[in-house]
């Protein structure tokens, strides 16, 4: 169990050593938000279940999403693995398949702003919440 333990945590390392390539501006405080906003949701159906949004959408700047596009980077599949292994951890259920759009935008702290809505049955292609 210690060495799966072990490969787990450098799975992460190099995950996190990724993603702070990708993302130039603290990307810790990307995926701390993108917990929070799963945890911030999440509805106790009964003490064997908690619901939580599947489809969330990751609004970027439009040059740090510029720049992720020219990389042809993962970025989309890199959040979701973590969203979904966080929610694994807290023992979380998804009215759907899981998914995290990544897309371009003028967000107001020039960085990034996360939105999430719970959609029963939504096909891993389509798009995100609708403003």
């Amino acid at each position: 169990m210690g060495t799966l333990r072990r490969v787990e945590r450098m799975v992460e390392r190099c995950e996190n050593a990724l993603l702070a390539k990708v993302f130039p501006s603290e990307p810790v405080e990307l995926f701390d938000d993108l917990r929070r906003e799963c945890d911030d949701h999440a509805v106790v159906c009964n003490r064997n279940r908690v619901l939580v949004p599947n489809d969330y959408t990751v609004e970027l700047a439009h040059e740090v999403h510029d720049e992720l596009a020219a990389r042809g980077g993962e970025v989309g599949r890199q959040l979701t693995d973590l969203l979904a292994r966080h929610a694994a951890e807290r023992g979380y259920e998804w009215p759907g398949p899981l998914t995290v759009h990544v897309t371009a935008g003028e967000v107001p702290n020039g960085r990034y702003r996360i939105a999430s809505a719970a959609l029963a049955h939504v096909p891993a292609g389509a798009s995100g919440p609708r403003k």
